[in-house]
């Protein structure tokens, strides 16, 4: 068996192909893995939990907006990682994604789902997969209601016995779905047809079921989340926020759980209650409360007498007198006039305009770029 200090040497594939629709609209100007968490790319987030990890080289399998991952990421040298971004010019699905990159990899490769926020300890991980001599090693999580997912059963052995997917209640006999984390080593990747839309979930997993190739599951109860519901969106960042996960914030801590990351300008008067991320250059005037969990992305400017509780601010956002924002997202630079109110699961995309005395909630959505009059909405 291979040393668990094999990960070092080890590759790993993200499959960041998708266009993040159940996100919309605060993924119409930006991929999802590209989305901020706690005011760094959760990109960022995923690639430095591999570094922490003894991964050294990671492969992006993208297809929308590409061009973003190489502005942000680079060679991935900042983040102590070699990282290649290569672009599809189609939908290859996730299997077919990596059936793309196949020329790169070679023995065991960790494949990750672009929208899963895991601490999961890819080197435990490692060890069982080779423990069992696995061809295919798929992490799995419980669940509360199984019939929402595809299930994974195995036998005593933890060896895999048959996918189910989002079965009746009556047919459950586990509560454990795939958690969007494989270890595959490269020669399982010559069942996947080239130049093809192909899954693993529909595609190769139940032929490597027939085939009789080892396949195991790794059962975990780390944190695990999918990032890509507006719901969930808010809730990973209180999660970071209150520390039910841990990643590191931008910039320093200057209070009890409250970071500002550069310099900032904060009037008298200000309530500040964490746990609260505050960017550089932001602007709170004052008689401003901005009570935690709360995420203030660089550059905002926040008027006197407002309110922000547990929201979530991308940069650049402007809110004038009196506004009130509470559990909502807001994308960037936006223009929220005095007085209007933000509740209950909005969410705002970039660049909107929206006018005085306006009331939005309901888990109501602007798309980039809309015009609100003022008093126009209320419900």
């Amino acid at each position: 068996m291979r040393s668990v200090a094999a990960t070092t040497a080890m590759k790993a594939v993200i499959l960041v192909g998708g266009l993040g629709t159940r996100l919309r609209p605060l993924t119409c100007n930006t991929p999802k893995p590209m989305i901020p968490l706690a005011n760094r790319p959760f990109i960022e987030h995923m690639l430095l939990r591999l570094q922490e990890q003894g991964i050294e080289e990671v492969i992006l399998a993208v297809r929308y907006l590409a061009d973003q991952f190489r502005e942000t990421l680079g060679d991935g040298s900042r983040l102590g990682l070699r990282v290649h971004v290569m672009e599809e010019a189609e939908p290859m699905g996730t299997a077919g994604a990596v059936k793309n990159v196949e020329h790169m990899l070679d023995g065991d490769t960790f494949i990750f789902n672009g929208d899963i926020l895991t601490d999961l300890d890819l080197r435990a991980m490692l060890a069982f997969h080779q423990s069992k001599g696995s061809k295919t090693t798929i992490a799995l999580t419980p669940v509360d209601d199984p019939t929402q997912f595809g299930l994974v059963e195995m036998n005593t052995e933890n060896r895999v016995q048959r996918f189910l997917e989002k079965p009746r209640a009556e047919d459950v006999r586990t509560n454990l779905i795939n958690a969007g984390t494989y270890i595959i080593h490269a020669d399982m990747f010559r069942y996947v047809p080239p130049n093809q839309h192909y899954m693993f979930e529909r595609g190769l997993f139940p032929v490597l079921l027939q085939t009789g190739d080892p396949m195991f599951g790794y059962p975990t109860r780390n944190y695990w989340t999918d990032i890509g519901r507006p719901h969930n969106y808010l809730e990973v960042n209180h999660d970071i926020l209150i520390g039910r996960i841990q990643v590191p914030f931008p910039g320093r801590e200057v209070r009890n759980r409250i970071w500002i990351d550069g310099e900032t300008q904060i009037d008298d008067d200000v309530q500040l209650v964490g746990p609260l991320v505050i960017g550089a250059g932001v602007h709170i005037a004052r008689g401003a409360n901005i009570i935690g969990p709360t995420v203030i992305g660089a550059r905002c400017h926040i008027g006197p007498n407002v309110t922000i509780e547990d929201a979530v601010l991308w940069e650049e956002n402007r809110l004038e007198e009196g506004v009130s924002l509470r559990r909502c997202v807001l994308g960037r630079g936006n223009t929220v006039k005095s007085g209007t109110v933000i509740t209950d699961g909005a969410i705002v995309s970039d660049h909107c305009q929206i006018g005085a005395e306006n009331r939005l909630e309901r888990g109501i959505r602007l798309w980039p770029e809309s015009v609100i009059q003022d008093q126009s909405i209320s419900f």
